[in-house]
C-alpha cells in the first residue's frame, strides 16, 4: 500500500483526497519509483483545484514531477537503486503523477539525478526551476552576455521567477524583477535582483513600441505582460515566454519583431527531448547557488499539498514548494 493525492471528478467538480492505494492499481509502465519528494508547481495547482482541464481522465493521481529511487525495472537503461528525476511527459495529465509515494511509468522519461543534487533539491528546483534554466538556455543560445543589458524577469515572486533570477544574477545578469507584491523586494534583492519594479507597469494596455529597457525577458505570465515586455526589449534582444498566469492571450503588434528585431522563443518544458533535458538539470546542478535555493524553499507535508494547491494559484506562494510525500 502507499499514499497518494487521488483526484476524482464528480458533476463536473473535482475533489481531491489523500488515499491508501494497492500497488496493483498502478498504471502500466517499465520502470516503478519509490518517491522521497515531489513539488508543486502551477499545472499542479490547476489539476488538483480543477480550474482548468489539466487533467485529461480521472481517476488521476496528479504531480508533474518527482525524484526517486528505482524499485522495479525492465528498462534497459535503469536498474534497481538508481536516483531518477521525472517531470513532464504528460505525467500528473494522462499518467499517474508524483504527488505519491509510488510511481510506475516509463523509463524513457527519467533521467539520472545530477550528482550533487539531493533529491530534496531536486524537487526544490522542480518543473518550476527546469523551466527556468530552459530560458536561460534559450537566452544565452541567442548570444545574451553578462553586461550586455539587463534582463526582464516577469512573475518574479513565484517558482520560475526565483529561480530565473538566481541564476541569471549568478551568471552576471542585471536582473529586473516584476512582482505584483513590493513587499516581496528584500526576498528579491537577496535572490540578486538589481532593480524591483511593480507588474502594474506591464499589466496593462501598452504602446506596440516602447523605450528600450532590457535585452532579455523571461516571462512567466503571458497576456499584456508579455506584450509590454516584447515592445520593451531592445535591438536584436530575445524574450522567453514560459507562462501564462496572466492570460493566454498575446494582445501585441508585430512592431517589436520588424522594426528591432526581437526574437521571441516559446519554452516548451514536457515534451524536452532526454538530451537537452539532462543538459539542464546538469546545468542546474552546478549553476544554481543552494543557499539561494534554501531561500526560496519550503516543506510541506503530502496532505498540505491540497489546500496549497489554491494558494498557489491566488499568488500567496512565494518561490517554491517541495512535498514530502513520506510526512
Amino acid at each position: 500500500m502507499f499514499n497518494a493525492i487521488y483526484l476524482t471528478q464528480e458533476a463536473g467538480r473535482t475533489q481531491a483526497q489523500v488515499r491508501a492505494l494497492d500497488e496493483s492499481e498502478l498504471p502500466a509502465g517499465d520502470v516503478q519509483i519509490r518517491i522521497d519528494y515531489s513539488t508543486l508547481n502551477y499545472k499542479d495547482g490547476l489539476a488538483i483545484t480543477g480550474q482548468a482541464p489539466v487533467v485529461r481522465h480521472f481517476p488521476m493521481i496528479p504531480g508533474i514531477d518527482c525524484c526517486g529511487e528505482v524499485v522495479a525495472s525492465s528498462h534497459p537503461a535503469w536498474q534497481v537503486g538508481d536516483a531518477v528525476i521525472l517531470n513532464g511527459w504528460g505525467v500528473g495529465e494522462r499518467h499517474w503523477g508524483g504527488l505519491a509515494q509510488q510511481a510506475r511509468l516509463s523509463g524513457d522519461w527519467l533521467v539520472p539525478l545530477p550528482p550533487g543534487l539531493t533529491s530534496r533539491q531536486a524537487m526544490a528546483i522542480g518543473t518550476a526551476g527546469y523551466t527556468a534554466m530552459l530560458c536561460v538556455l534559450a537566452l544565452e543560445g541567442h548570444g545574451l552576455q553578462p553586461g550586455a543589458g539587463d534582463v526582464l524577469v516577469t512573475g518574479a515572486s513565484g517558482g520560475v521567477g526565483s529561480i530565473a533570477i538566481a541564476l541569471l544574477a549568478d551568471r552576471g545578469y542585471r536582473v529586473i524583477a516584476s512582482t505584483g507584491r513590493p513587499t516581496e523586494a528584500g526576498y528579491l534583492t537577496a535572490l540578486g535582483a538589481a532593480e524591483v519594479i511593480d507588474r502594474a507597469e506591464l499589466s496593462g494596455p501598452g504602446k506596440p513600441l516602447q523605450k528600450e529597457r532590457w535585452l532579455g525577458v523571461v516571462d512567466t505570465v503571458g497576456s499584456h505582460t508579455l506584450a509590454n515586455a516584447c515592445a520593451g526589449t531592445a535591438y536584436n534582444g530575445a524574450v522567453a515566454a514560459c507562462g501564462l498566469a496572466q492570460g493566454m492571450d498575446f494582445p501585441a503588434t508585430v512592431a517589436p519583431f520588424i522594426l528591432r528585431g526581437v526574437t521571441l522563443y516559446g519554452i516548451e518544458s514536457v515534451m524536452v527531448p532526454k538530451e537537452r533535458r539532462s543538459r539542464a538539470w546538469n546545468r542546474l546542478a552546478t549553476d544554481l547557488d543552494p543557499a539561494k535555493l534554501a531561500a526560496m524553499t519550503e516543506e510541506i507535508p503530502l496532505a498540505r499539498a491540497i489546500p496549497a494547491a489554491a494558494e498557489l494559484l491566488a499568488g500567496r506562494v512565494r518561490g517554491r514548494l517541495v512535498v514530502n510525500v513520506n510526512a
